[in-house]
Order: structure tokens, then C-alpha cells, then sequence
């Protein structure tokens, strides 16, 4: 099964915590959440404990596509090197160059 996107996955704990105070039963929670999304018991229940131990609702992410580029290859190597050095996967490193470079102009720099 595949892993559900960052906007499933904050979709589906907002849920949870929705129907763990309605139900105020974390059994009754996790069978509607299961039903709702068409997943398994045991996946919603593990939303179900995330909720829990978040204890609010979480921002939902923008939804995200793919975007080809042509880089030349030292800039993708000092990308993929930057990737590899903070942790971040691309997307991250790429997407906070574009917000930062986009926006300058905005904040008066």
C-alpha cells in the first residue's frame, strides 16, 4: 500500500481528532475514520494515537506537481550535495531557493 501524501496525512489526523471528540470512544473513532477514508483499522488507528499525541489540528500543506527544470550539472551536483549535507531532500532545498528569490523583491531587499 502506498504511503499517504502530507495532505492525506494532515487531512486524516484533523479527522481523527474530530471524531474522538464526537465518539469520545477511540474504537468508535477508529471504525468511522476507516470507513470515512477506506483504510485499514489498524491505519486509522494509528491516526487516531497521532491525534492523540498532538492534541490539535494540523495545517494542511499545499498540494504539490511535478515541475521539470534543465540544470546544468554542477548546479545539480552542488544541489544534490546540499541535499545530502542538511538532510533535506530536494524539493525542500529547491522549493526554499525559488520562495526565497521570489519574495526578495517583496520585502524590499
Amino acid at each position: 500500500m502506498a504511503r499517504s501524501s502530507s495532505w492525506e496525512r494532515a487531512q486524516r489526523i484533523n479527522a481523527a481528532l474530530a471524531l474522538i471528540k464526537e465518539y469520545e470512544s477511540v474504537t468508535k473513532a477508529a471504525v468511522a475514520l476507516a470507513a470515512r477514508y477506506g483504510i485499514s483499522k489498524r491505519q486509522a488507528y494509528r491516526y487516531i494515537h497521532e491525534a492523540e499525541v498532538l492534541g490539535k489540528q494540523v495545517p494542511i500543506p499545499e498540494a504539490k506537481i511535478a515541475f521539470t527544470v534543465k540544470l546544468s550539472q554542477r548546479l545539480i551536483q552542488e544541489l544534490r550535495q546540499q541535499a545530502k549535507y542538511t538532510g533535506q531532500t530536494l524539493s525542500e532545498i529547491v522549493t526554499q531557493a525559488l520562495e526565497a528569490f521570489l519574495h526578495k523583491d517583496r520585502q524590499g531587499g
